[in-house]
Order: structure tokens, then sequence, then C-alpha cells
């Protein structure tokens, strides 16, 4: 839990974070439905990145998450996903007040256990790493293809990235994250379309739980061969929704 020190160093670190505000990004503006989740952007509507990645996540991993959930019971799994799911939430909340300086406090008893995980991963993946952002909780969008909604856009440890931050109950090996660099990469993709940039480096960093914080990064040509990925993954997806076959949607 944070304590008032905390509070006033968060808030002092906070403003130091370096803005360069050199692209005009557009506001998510977004509508879940049956489908998955939509954005729209310039007028048009566009599947959310997570609903491709959830349409077209593989059958090793749908069957791996079906065994879960078989487990520990489907009430118990619903309990578990939207409790994880609220308090990313309240996390995300906290992170953007701290980057922008402004502060974001909750003090029920989920929003202090994602208060203290946040000031984890602002201690540890934060200060001294984070050189300039761009923009925070922004639209990304590749015109006529997705969109989805970017934690932040700029230069992390002398690198142009996304960043995405991510809290976990249990740690996760960098093997289990491929979905999160696909991630990355899709807004990378789509930034680099829309606005003539060169970002080539994606950031996740996870905030356990326990206390652990986990930073992995991925550039150059293993970070490419994510883009690729991605690029597959929509491929796939519209010729899915073509043939009339859906796969399992993951919001």
């Amino acid at each position: 839990m944070m304590n008032d020190e905390d509070i006033k160093e968060y808030h002092a670190i906070g403003k130091n974070i370096k803005w360069n505000k050199k692209y005009n990004y557009l506001d998510p503006v977004r509508v879940d439905g049956p489908d998955g989740r939509v954005y729209s952007a310039n007028n048009e509507k566009l599947p959310s990145v997570t609903t491709i990645l959830g349409a077209t996540r593989s059958k090793e991993k749908e069957e791996s998450l079906s065994r879960w959930r078989q487990k520990v019971g489907e009430i118990e799994a619903d309990k578990i996903r939207d409790n994880a799911a609220a308090r990313g939430t309240i996390m995300h909340r906290i992170l953007e007040g701290y980057i922008k300086g402004e502060g974001h406090m909750d003090m029920t008893e989920l929003g202090q256990e994602a208060g203290t995980m946040a000031q984890n991963l602002i201690d540890s993946g934060f200060k001294n790493s984070i050189d300039e952002v761009w923009g925070m909780e922004m639209m990304m969008y590749y015109p006529g293809l997705y969109a989805g909604a970017c934690d932040i856009a700029g230069v992390y440890e002398g690198k142009e990235a996304i960043m995405d931050f991510k809290q976990s109950n249990k740690f996760k090996k960098r093997e289990w994250i491929d979905d999160y660099f696909i991630q990355t990469a899709a807004y990378a993709v789509a930034h680099n379309h829309v606005y003539g940039s060169n970002i080539n480096s994606g950031v996740i960093l996870i905030s356990v739980k326990d206390g652990t914080i986990l930073k992995y990064v991925s550039s150059g040509k293993e970070f490419q061969g994510f883009m690729f990925e991605w690029l597959r993954r929509v491929d796939l997806y519209y010729k899915l929704q073509a043939s009339g076959t859906k796969g399992p949607i993951v919001v």
C-alpha cells in the first residue's frame, strides 16, 4: 500500500517525465459487441487488435485455456478473470496519472492492491527507463484493417518503442507472452503506417501480485518477426470473416 511519502514521490517524479507531443493522436472510441470490440477511426468501424488475436488464437492455446477453466471451475474462472480485469483497469489509471503528473488514488481494497502493483512498476520499470512519452492511452489504427488502444508510444532506454503494461497473479515466462509482443507489434505497424515513424521495439512491463516486476523487450529482427506474425493473423482473421467461420473471440 502507498504511504504518504510514496504519494509525494509519485507526484514529483511523474512530473519529470519528458513529453514530446510530436504526433496528433486520436482518442479511443470503442464499442463492445457480440463479435468483440470495435473502434471508430475516421468514420471507419475497425475490429480491435485483441479481437483479432482472440479469433485467430491457436488450437493449443484454446485447449490450454479450456483445461484451466475446467480445473478451477467456470464460476471461479470468471471471478478470477473479472477481478484481474478490474485490478488492471485501476492500475492503468494510476499509471496514467503518474505519467501525466496528475495522480489517481483508489482506496478500495482492490484499488490499494492495484496501487501497490502500480508503484512497484513505477519503481522498477519506469524510473530512468522511460526517456520520452509521445502519447498515452491513445488510439492506434491501420485504415481498413484494425485499431486498438496503445498504452504508451515513445522512447524506452534509448529506443523508439511501443510500451504495454500488464498485471498478473503469477510469474510469466518470456516464452509465454508472444501475444503480448504481437499486440505491441500491431500498434507499431499501425503507427509506422499512419505517422511515418520507424518503431522497431516492443516493451512489456508486467507487475506480478507477489511484487515481482518482469521487463521483457523485443527489438530488431525478432520484433520484425512479431510484425509479420501480426499481419498473418490479420489476413487469417479476414479470411475467417469472409468464410463465415468465427474463431474464439477474446476481448
